[in-house]
C-alpha cells in the first residue's frame, strides 16, 4: 500500500488559496475528502481564530477532536519553531497538551528539538524527525540518542527549483544514510514538490502532498482541494513506479 500523507494547510493563508482549510471544521472536511482520495495519514497545523499557527492546548484539542471524529487514519501536528519561537515555551506547550496527536513533526535543526522530541516520546506520541535539506539536521539526527526511537524520518527537500529538487533530494537521502533503520517519508515543496514525489515513487518511499507543500498540479494548474492533490499524487507515484 502506498503511504501518502496529506498536509492540509501548513502556514498557507486564505489569500494564497480559498481551498486552504483554517478552522477545525474546514480541516476535518478537507481531511475526510483527502482520506477518501487515498491519504493514509493527516498532517495539520492547528490555527487560532486569527489564522496563526499555534501549539496551545486550547487550539490543538478542538482541531484534533474534529478531525479524529471524521477520519480513521493517524493525525499529526507540527511543533515548528515559527509557532512558538522560544524553546522553553515550546516544550511547555507540548507538555501541556490535553488531547494528544498520534504523531508530531519535530524539525531536528531547530533549537530545543531533542527536548521536544523526548517530551513527545515520554507522552506516547510518535515523532516524525523533520530533516530539512540545507541544514545541519541530518548530522544532528545521526548523533541523536533518540533517533532509533522515532516513528519515521520526514526528509524535507526545501529546494523549490523543479530542475534541481531531485538532485537535492538524493543528496539529502545520502546524508541520512540508513536513518537509524527508521522509515523515510520523502517530500518536496513548491516547484520541487512533484519531481521529489516522483522520485519517492521510484525509490518506493512514503511521501506526502497537500496545500502546505504546493498549490499547483503537475501541469501547472491550480489545485482546488487537498483531495485533488492526493489523487494526482497517487497517479504520479504509480506511474513513476512502473517506469523505474
Amino acid at each position: 500500500m502506498v503511504q501518502v500523507q496529506v498536509c492540509l494547510n501548513g502556514r498557507r493563508s486564505a489569500a494564497e488559496s480559498a481551498a486552504v482549510p483554517l478552522s477545525p471544521q474546514e480541516m476535518a472536511r478537507s481531511a475526510v475528502k483527502a482520506v477518501t482520495a487515498g491519504a493514509t495519514s493527516v498532517h495539520v497545523h492547528p490555527r487560532t481564530p486569527c489564522g496563526h499557527d499555534s501549539l496551545s492546548a486550547r487550539v490543538l484539542a478542538p482541531t484534533l477532536e474534529e478531525i479524529r471524529a471524521r477520519v480513521p487514519v493517524p493525525v499529526g501536528v507540527t511543533t515548528g519553531a515559527w509557532a512558538e519561537p522560544d524553546p522553553a515555551a515550546r516544550l511547555a506547550r507540548v507538555r501541556g497538551w490535553s488531547v494528544l496527536p498520534d504523531f508530531a513533526s519535530v524539525n531536528w535543526h531547530e533549537q530545543g528539538a531533542e527536548e521536544v522530541a523526548a517530551a513527545l516520546l515520554d507522552r506516547g506520541v510518535g515523532v516524525e524527525a523533520g530533516i530539512w535539506s540545507g541544514t545541519g539536521g541530518a548530522a544532528r539526527f545521526a548523533a541523536s540518542p533518540l533517533a532509533p526511537r522515532v516513528l519515521r524520518v520526514l526528509a524535507e527537500v526545501t529546494d523549490p527549483d523543479p530542475a534541481t529538487a531531485e538532485a537535492s533530494a538524493r543528496a539529502l537521502l545520502a546524508e541520512l544514510g540508513a536513518a537509524h533503520g527508521r522509515p523515510v517519508l520523502l517530500h518536496g515543496e513548491e516547484g520541487g514538490t512533484w519531481p521529489v514525489l516522483r522520485l519517492a515513487g521510484r525509490l518506493g518511499l512514503a511521501t506526502r502532498i497537500g496545500l502546505e507543500d504546493t498549490l499547483l498540479l503537475p501541469d501547472g494548474g491550480r489545485a482546488v482541494s487537498n483531495a485533488q492533490l492526493v489523487a494526482e499524487a497517487l497517479a504520479q507515484y504509480g506511474s513513476s513506479q512502473r517506469s523505474s
